[in-house]
């Protein structure tokens, strides 16, 4: 499974808990140095506590499920 696959599918676990509210996560780019490009859209975008969902939630679950990612950065 190629490195973008991996990330997809960890981003499908983690988009229940976004689509709940009202937002979601697409998938960018995932670099080879392990940087992954996302766009936080819906409620989660314009969010003032998005940052934090970013570090504390996507990435961290990201992380667990594909260890070859090192950062996960919002566009």
């Amino acid at each position: 499974m190629l490195l973008k696959e991996k990330v997809e599918a960890a981003l499908e676990k983690v988009r229940p808990s976004l689509r709940a509210d009202g937002g979601n996560v697409e998938l960018l780019e995932v670099t080879d140095e392990g940087i992954v490009k996302v766009k936080l859209t819906g409620g989660c975008g314009g969010w003032p506590m998005y940052q934090m969902t970013l570090k504390m939630g996507i990435e961290r679950l990201v992380k667990e499920e594909v260890p070859e990612v090192k950062e996960i950065i919002a566009e």
